[in-house]
């Protein structure tokens, strides 16, 4: 079976670093944000019910729905998320067709990476062979946002707002990675894990993540 490894953290913490580095390594990547930008292109019954649940101000002369206007919509607002949320459609089924598509066509010695802001709370992880973190401290996240993003400080704080803490999802992952300092050290540590956890995967000693043992927590916790 090819290693499949989800990389999340908040916005801003340097997750495309991480997968770039996986890539190099032989990895492919889907960057699951992105790919769920698709369930509202235009044309598609997705794209109407956006438009319909936040109003057509967010689309832009081109046609498309303006991901920053309606960002400053949803972010900081979980009812408003939400709401998006289920305007989209079936975001679940498609990234699951992903990762199930990856299992019938990669090779055994194959490896995939899933990039998504989040895949531990939605349950991606569980079909993931593990999950990465990848944090940052909020003032670094909050200049990045401006300096990357053009955000400024209101909207940049807006965005941090509806991230969940590292710390949260730390039971949950399976490696975390703090990506404050040089990118070649992240880099590194990133090669370094991946060649480790390969080595179990071919070995089949890789255990089970531990998104597993949080998740049934959590279910205990509620029941």
């Amino acid at each position: 079976m090819p290693l499949i490894v989800g990389v999340t953290g908040a916005i801003a913490t340097g997750k495309s670093l991480v997968c770039a580095t996986l890539v190099e390594q032989g990895a492919i990547h889907c960057n699951a944000d992105t790919l769920v930008h698709s369930l509202y292109a235009p044309g598609t019954p997705g794209f109407d019910r956006v438009v319909a649940a936040f109003g057509r101000d967010i689309v832009a002369p081109d046609g498309t729905i303006d991901r920053r206007i309606l960002g400053g919509r949803v972010f900081g607002r979980p009812d408003e998320m939400r709401r998006l949320t289920r305007a989209m459609g079936d975001v679940n089924g498609l990234i699951h067709s992903v990762v199930d598509n990856w299992r019938a066509t990669l090779p055994e010695d194959g490896a995939a990476v899933l990039e998504a802001v989040n895949i531990i709370e939605p349950g991606y992880s569980a079909w993931l062979d593990q999950t990465w973190l990848v944090w940052s401290p909020e003032e670094v996240i909050a200049e990045r946002l401006r300096q990357r993003n053009g955000l400024s400080e209101t909207e940049a704080r807006q965005r941090l707002a509806s991230q969940r803490p590292w710390s949260d999802r730390a039971p949950a992952a399976d490696f975390i990675l703090q990506n404050d300092g040089v990118p070649e050290e992240l880099a590194q540590q990133v090669r370094d894990e991946f060649e480790r956890i390969r080595t179990l995967k071919r070995r089949c000693e890789l255990p089970a993540s531990r998104w597993f043992a949080w998740h049934a927590a959590q279910m205990a916790a509620r029941s």
